[in-house]
C-alpha cells in the first residue's frame, strides 16, 4: 500500500482521498505502480488548482461580473466536493467559500460603480441638454447648427440611463433644437424675400443707369448717379451672384457715363485754358486805360474790349474770380469817372450851386448893412450879434462856392 498525507493508494489498486469528512474513494488504478497511481489523482487536483487560483486572481482584479463568479464558484465546489483527484480539497473548498466574500464585496462595489455611472450618463445628458436649451435662442445660425449636430452625436454616444429620464431629457433636447430650427428656417426665408425684393429694386436701379450712361447732360446726369447710388446702398443684399452680376452692370454703367464726362470735361479744360489766356490780354489792354484821361476814348475802348471778352467764352472756374476782378476794377473806374462827369455837367445841379451862392451873397449884404448901422448907433450887442452871423453865413458861402467852382473843371 502507498500512502500520501491527502490519500493512498490500496495494495488491490483502488485510491482514496482523505478531508475532513474522512477517507472517501477516488478511483482505482490497475495500469501500473501505486506511485503512478498517486501522481496521476495528484495532477487532477493540481488542475483543480490552477482553475481555483485564477478565478481567485480574476476576482481580486475586479474583472469578474459577480454573478458569473458565483456560477464559476458553484462548479468548482462541486468539482472539488466530488473531485476524483487526491490533495488538499479542504484547503480548495476554503479558498472557494473566502470567493464568495469576494464577490459579495465586488456585488457591492459594482452596485456603487452602477450608481456612479448612472448618475455621470444622466449628468452627461444633462450637459448636453442645457447646452442645447442654451443654443435654442441663439441667432448664430452656422456655428450653432454645427454645434446642435455635434450635441446629437454626442447624445447618440452617452451611456444609457433610465428610459423614463431618458425621454424627458431628450423631449428637452428636442424642443431646444425644434425652437433652433424653426427661427432659423424663419431667418431665411424672411432674409430670402428681403433678398428678393432687394434684386427688384437693384434691377430697376441697373436699368435706370444703364439708359442714363449715354447721356451727354453732364450736371443732372451726375447728380442722378448719385442718387442712384445711394438707393442701391439703402437697397440691401441680393443672393451673392445676382448681385455681383447686377453691380457689375451698375458699375459699367456709370464708369461709362463718367469716362465721356472726364473726356468732354478735359476738352472745356483745354479750351477754357485758351480763353483764359485772351482774357487775360483783355484785362492787360483795360489796366493800360487807367488812370481816366479821356472818358470818351476810354469807354469806346472797354466796349470793344467788353465784345471780346464775351466773345472768348468761358475760363477755368478757379481762375475767373481773378481775372475778372481785374476788368470790374477797371469798369469801375470808368462808371466813377463817368458819374463825376455827370454830376458836373448837370444843369440843375448847378443852378442850385449857384442859387446857394446867391442866396448866401444876399443875405450876407443884408447882415453887412445890419452890422454897419449897429456900430454907427453904438449899439454892442447888434454889432455881435450881427459879426457872428456873417462869420457862420461866410463859412457856408465859401463851401457854396467851392461846389459851384466843380461845374467849372
Amino acid at each position: 500500500m502507498t500512502e500520501l498525507p491527502w490519500g493512498r493508494v490500496d495494495d488491490d489498486g483502488t485510491v482514496y482521498v482523505r478531508t475532513s469528512d474522512g477517507e472517501r474513494v477516488v478511483g482505482s488504478w490497475q495500469a501500473g505502480s501505486p506511485d503512478e497511481a498517486m501522481s496521476f489523482y495528484q495532477r487532477r487536483f493540481d488542475g483543480l488548482v490552477v482553475e481555483t487560483s485564477l478565478l481567485e486572481k480574476r476576482l481580486k482584479a475586479g474583472g469578474v461580473d459577480p454573478e458569473s463568479a458565483m456560477v464559476s464558484i458553484g462548479r468548482l465546489r462541486e468539482q472539488v466536493s466530488n473531485a476524483a483527484a487526491v490533495g488538499d480539497l479542504d484547503s480548495l473548498a476554503t479558498r472557494l467559500d473566502g470567493m464568495v466574500a469576494l464577490v459579495d464585496e465586488r456585488r457591492e462595489a459594482v452596485v456603487e460603480e452602477r450608481k456612479v455611472a448612472k448618475a455621470s450618463a444622466i449628468a452627461a445628458r444633462e450637459a448636453i441638454v442645457v447646452e442645447a436649451e442654451g443654443l435654442a435662442e441663439s441667432n448664430a445660425w452656422k456655428a450653432s447648427g454645427d454645434r446642435f449636430r455635434a450635441l446629437l452625436d454626442d447624445w447618440k454616444a452617452a451611456p444609457r440611463v433610465d428610459r423614463s429620464q431618458e425621454q424627458q431629457l431628450w423631449k428637452r433636447f428636442s424642443t431646444a433644437r425644434t425652437s433652433f430650427d424653426r427661427a432659423r428656417r424663419a431667418h431665411f426665408a424672411a432674409l430670402d424675400a428681403d433678398r428678393g425684393s432687394a434684386k427688384a429694386v437693384k434691377e430697376k436701379l441697373v436699368t435706370e443707369a444703364e439708359a442714363l450712361a449715354e447721356s451727354s447732360e453732364w450736371v443732372e446726369t451726375s447728380r442722378r448717379y448719385r442718387d442712384l447710388m445711394t438707393q442701391w446702398k439703402a437697397a440691401g443684399r441680393a443672393g451673392r451672384g445676382d448681385d455681383d452680376t447686377l453691380w457689375n452692370r451698375f458699375k459699367a454703367a456709370q464708369d461709362g457715363f463718367f469716362a465721356r464726362r472726364n473726356a468732354q470735361s478735359a476738352e472745356v479744360d483745354q479750351a477754357q485754358s485758351a480763353n483764359l489766356v485772351v482774357k487775360q490780354g483783355l484785362a492787360t489792354q483795360a489796366e493800360a486805360l487807367l488812370p481816366i484821361t479821356d472818358l470818351g476814348a476810354a469807354k469806346a475802348a472797354m466796349r470793344e474790349i467788353g465784345k471780346q471778352w464775351e466773345a472768348a467764352g468761358q475760363v477755368p472756374r478757379e481762375d475767373r474770380p481773378r481775372v475778372e476782378q481785374r476788368l470790374k476794377k477797371v469798369e469801375e473806374a470808368i462808371r466813377d469817372a463817368d458819374q463825376d462827369q455827370w454830376r458836373r455837367t448837370d444843369p440843375a445841379a448847378l443852378a442850385r450851386a449857384q442859387s446857394a451862392v446867391d442866396q448866401l451873397e444876399t443875405v450876407m449884404a443884408k447882415l453887412r448893412k445890419q452890422l454897419e448901422k449897429a456900430q454907427s448907433d453904438g449899439n454892442a450887442k447888434a454889432a455881435t450879434n450881427a459879426t457872428e452871423a456873417l462869420a457862420a453865413r461866410q463859412e457856408w458861402l465859401d463851401q457854396a462856392r467851392q461846389a459851384l467852382e466843380e461845374f467849372s473843371r
